[in-house]
């Protein structure tokens, strides 16, 4: 079960090495200014709760997830369900926030209490237990284990990414326990928006933002999920770096010293010393081949991005 096929790396390695040099920037650079890395924490688990909670079929948009967990609105046309789904998102990350810290190990009672949280006043006797029956998953290209196994398997994950037998990287062991997770399927609901809170609990340990799954990306990432579950990891890792790189990018923009400046790639391409077009800077950030990360629909990224990849292809 726990075997993996690796050949993902080859295309990744640049991708990989990028990511965490970030991560050293911005480990070396805390404590982190405060007044501007509190208002980016507030904004990302505002974006955190909106995208997970609308993965999942939530239709509160951005703006109403946000005046239901800052202002206490109830928003009109909206089920009580999807409510308590933002109000629950909101706590569950609260309390993730006080388990982060150096060398913390992932345990099944932390990831219960996660689910919890996220099922607490909707499935109140479904909420931080083990499922004790089969299900099945609408859209996936497999079956979940049987309902016996279920608990055994859970197990088995969290003592894999804790002993790490072989030694993936941050992104590749949050990536991994991800889709094995799901795989397993060890609740009834919450399942989606547990594994996404269990992952950047890993993620934040070591030194990361959270990685946030974006809604506009879902199609993308069930697909991903469906490649997984055939033995090829590639979609699925490429999309954690990405995600990964979004909110990395968000924290080092805020450093006093930074001089990136992201810009939709338009932008970057009309620039007469950039030789290529739209089309092809696109596919390279889809790719993971420069620097870039999306907001909302759109690609955005840095002149000095795409100068540092004309240094290494352009003879």
């Amino acid at each position: 079960m726990w075997s993996i096929d690796l050949s993902y790396r080859k295309d990744l390695a640049s991708t990989f090495s990028r990511l965490e040099e970030k991560v050293d920037v911005l480990r070396s650079a805390r404590p982190l200014p405060s007044a501007a890395i509190s208002k980016i924490k507030e904004a990302l688990q505002i974006e955190w709760t909106y995208n997970s909670n609308s993965i999942e079929g939530n239709t509160l948009s951005l703006r109403e997830t946000q005046m239901v967990l800052q202002e206490g609105v109830t928003i009109k046309g909206k089920s009580l369900r999807e409510h308590f789904e933002a109000k629950n998102h909101e706590t569950a990350i609260h309390h993730l926030y006080t388990l982060v810290k150096d060398g913390y190990k992932l345990t099944s009672h932390d990831v219960l209490a996660l689910h919890g949280f996220v099922l607490r006043s909707i499935e109140d006797e479904h909420a931080g237990r083990i499922r004790n029956a089969g299900v099945r998953i609408s859209g996936a290209n497999f079956t979940p284990p049987n309902a016996r196994k279920a608990s055994e398997l859970f197990d088995e994950l969290i003592a894999f990414v804790n002993s790490n037998p072989l030694r993936l990287n941050n992104i590749e062991l949050a990536t991994v326990f991800h889709h094995k997770f799901v795989w397993i399927h060890p609740f009834f609901d919450g399942n989606g928006r547990t594994v996404r809170l269990a992952m950047n609990l890993m993620f934040m340990s070591e030194g990361y933002p959270p990685a946030i799954i974006l809604k506009n990306d879902r199609k993308k990432y069930y697909e991903a999920l469906n490649q997984a579950n055939k033995g090829n990891y590639q979609k699925l890792m490429l999309l954690m770096c990405q995600a990964s790189e979004r909110t990395l990018n968000i924290y080092l923009s805020a450093l006093p010293d930074t001089d990136e400046d992201y810009q939709p790639i338009t932008n970057i391409v009309s620039d007469p010393s950039i030789p290529y077009g739209q089309e092809y800077v696109s596919l390279l950030a889809r790719q993971g081949k420069i620097d870039a990360h999306k907001e909302g629909r759109n690609w955005v990224t840095t002149k000095k991005a795409v100068e540092a990849y004309m240094k290494n292809h352009l003879k």
